[in-house]
């Protein structure tokens, strides 16, 4: 096997390139190729963090952490809240991309560690399959709001439609009201006698359950599927798969947009919520903090949860997007600053969210906890209701439905890229790595297929199903499994050393204990205490049958299981003749563990043999004693080849090259 040990990385030669400007390289330069030529990488740093960041916030930081925030005490929730971030949410953070950039692997080809625990891959593997099935039809709902806003006039304003029912009392009146602030003042005072009496059903609430979904009376009744929402998930995989169509290089650049446009988009939703009147009332009842609730276990539980899941530990993408960065990237400072932009952006979105709840509750004159929603609930009923009280309310409609899209796409992309890429890394050949365009497209078909059955009348009851149980504490238990295999079965010391080698500095005190012992401890108190608060999972009034529970648990199971049955089948073909040798061996690193490129396999990776390398020198004038050099080697098959590679840090390395 003849390689090629160039300089992709070098800094002040033919190699380097105005891209790396962000790395510290001088402007003007030539494009430089990937260090890694056959696999690819990163265009630049920056497409790693907004990709990173497109990932880990999504749909959940805009409709799951405001409504625990104020369920758990408001601004008294954000104590246990950093506190898990800080000794749960980095460090685990950082140990997976850690892990994927050291090998430059996927979540299936960096069990190399420890091909026992193969498994775990697998069951990631599973994970973000179930995911980016349900993830990509919420996508598309969104997508269907966002058709439905290019209108004067919302079609969920008024009670006056088909599909409306008696009991539908609007909040903005009805179309032919040609009232006066007195008018207007009576009808509120109407509307809110009427709401302290009995629940009132609002236009968004049947415009959602009557009209676009059309909802069945139970999971077991598919009904018909709905054409329009059909569409709109077709719609949804296409852009994903336009956007994944060259993989990272592709994506790296739709990124810049879809990263940082919802930013931009919750800042004028921000700007234009403080300034409604009652705003002030949401965000009090956002954060006001109730003390006495930090010394309820469910608050912390609650903490732990959100950081863990808001953050995408477990499911593959972290490892696979950092598998993409070269060797000697800076992951350390990559997991800070993504983890602290996750849970920054879940705070602010909580002001977004409650300035205009208040608005809302101020308007019906009730208290905000009885406008307050969190999941599908807020994001398609009571935030969409509230936009129909301000002015131009398609305008702020379609901004709000344009911020979810680009919010799920950020993840969607990861989700489908962990996939293709553990299926291009276990097949490894050069015609699936040349042609990984096609299986890009062969996923996007499946995942298409497989979310047809979520878009009938009794879809949105799977959909929550999948949620509750497909992705819930099976991640817990992939993630603790991770946390034992790196620390004790590979050891500690021994990855210590690894990231060393990678970073030029070991993980600091702090990481390691963490490591070691913080982070496994919360892992496990987050898994008992998913269990302990379980309860059957409802939609509104609607009680799930048992045979529905049945199924979620087995989607739950179907990712866990993956990790004891690779491990006996791996133990059942490992070479010994006892069991325990079988054990012993099927644990020990396989023997291509390690960095990928041969430059970067130092000291315990440098192999001995000999040697068929062919050597790219960086300079001209070395190209004679590197000739020179590899005789050398050949003959004596002990020298080293006296070649000095810059790193991407800056770092020299000297490479000892091998078969």
């Amino acid at each position: 096997m003849h390689m090629c040990l160039c300089d992709p990385a070098g800094s002040n030669g033919p190699g380097s390139s105005d891209s790396d400007a962000a790395n510290g390289a001088v402007p003007g330069e030539p494009v430089k190729k990937d260090e890694n030529s056959r696999r690819g990488n990163w265009g630049n740093q920056i497409e790693f963090v907004l990709t990173s960041v497109g990932y880990a916030v999504g749909l959940g930081n805009v409709w799951r952490f405001p409504y625990l925030c104020y369920r758990n005490g408001g601004g008294a929730f954000m104590f246990p809240y950093f506190i898990m971030l800080v000794f749960c949410g980095i460090p685990l953070f950082f140990l997976e991309l850690s892990f994927g950039q050291f090998t430059s692997l996927g979540c299936l080809g960096v069990w190399k560690v420890s091909p026992m625990f193969k498994g775990v891959g697998y069951g990631m593997m599973v994970v973000s399959t179930y995911i980016g099935i349900y993830y990509n039809v919420v996508i598309c709902i969104a997508f269907y709001y966002f058709f439905m806003s290019m209108t004067n006039l919302l079609p969920w304003t008024y009670c006056n439609n088909p599909w409306n029912t008696p009991d539908c009392i609007g909040v903005a009146g009805t179309p032919r009201m040609n009232a006066t602030l007195a008018n207007v003042s009576a009808v509120v005072s109407g509307l809110t006698e009427i709401v302290n009496r009995t629940k009132r059903t609002s236009p968004s609430e049947e415009y959602w359950k009557n009209y676009v979904l059309n909802i069945s009376d139970g999971i077991g009744n598919f009904g018909e599927v709905r054409l329009p929402i059909l569409g709109c998930l077709a719609v949804s995989w296409v852009v994903v798969f336009l956007c994944l169509i060259r993989g990272v290089k592709s994506s790296g650049k739709v990124v810049y947009f879809t990263a940082t446009f919802p930013y931009v988009v919750l800042t004028i939703l921000f700007i234009r919520g403080i300034t409604l009147e009652g705003a002030t009332s949401g965000i009090k009842y956002y954060l006001t903090p109730q003390w006495e609730k930090i010394l309820d276990a469910k608050v912390w539980g609650d903490a732990a949860s959100q950081i863990f899941y808001s953050l995408g530990c477990a499911w593959g993408g972290l490892i696979t997007m950092a598998s993409y960065n070269k060797f000697h990237n800076n992951c350390f400072r990559d997991s800070i600053i993504i983890s602290v932009t996750n849970c920054g952006t879940s705070v602010y979105a909580g002001f977004v969210i409650f300035s205009i709840l208040g608005f809302m509750a101020n308007h019906l004159g009730v208290d905000v906890s009885e406008v307050a929603d969190h999941g599908p609930g807020l994001a398609f009923v009571a935030y969409p209701e509230a936009l129909t009280l301000l002015p131009i309310s398609p305008l702020w409609s379609l901004l709000f439905f344009f911020m979810l899209i680009l919010l799920g796409l950020g993840t969607q992309f990861c989700l489908l890229e962990t996939l293709v890429t553990a299926v291009v890394d276990e097949i490894g050949t050069d015609w699936i790595i040349k042609n990984k365009t096609y299986v890009t497209l062969g996923v996007a078909i499946v995942g298409f297929l497989l979310g047809v059955p979520l878009t009938t009348q009794a879809g949105i009851y799977w959909l929550l199903l999948m949620d509750n149980y497909a992705a819930s504490f099976s991640l817990v238990v992939i993630s603790c499994i991770m946390c034992i295999c790196i620390m004790y079965v590979y050891g500690h010391k021994n990855y210590f050393k690894d990231v060393e080698m990678m970073l030029g500095f070991p993980p600091p005190l702090f990481f390691r204990i963490c490591w070691k012992y913080v982070s496994p401890f919360i892992i496990t108190f987050i898994l008992i205490f998913t269990v302990i608060q379980y309860k059957p999972i409802t939609y509104n009034d609607y009680v799930y049958p048992g045979w529905s529970l049945v199924i979620g648990f087995a989607m739950a199971l179907s990712s866990v299981i993956c990790i004891p049955v690779y491990a006996l089948f791996k133990i059942a073909v490992s070479e010994g003749s006892t069991f325990l040798e079988r054990l012993k061996n099927s644990v020990k690193p396989d023997p291509d563990w390690g960095p990928a490129l041969q430059e970067h396999r130092k000291g315990r990776y440098a192999t001995q043999g000999p040697e068929s390398v062919e050597v790219c020198p960086l300079k001209t004038e070395l190209k004679d004693e590197g000739k020179e050099k590899l005789k050398e080697k050949e003959t004596e098959k002990k020298d080293e080849i006296g070649l000095t590679i810059p790193g991407s840090n800056g770092s020299a390395l000297n490479p000892t090259p091998s078969a």
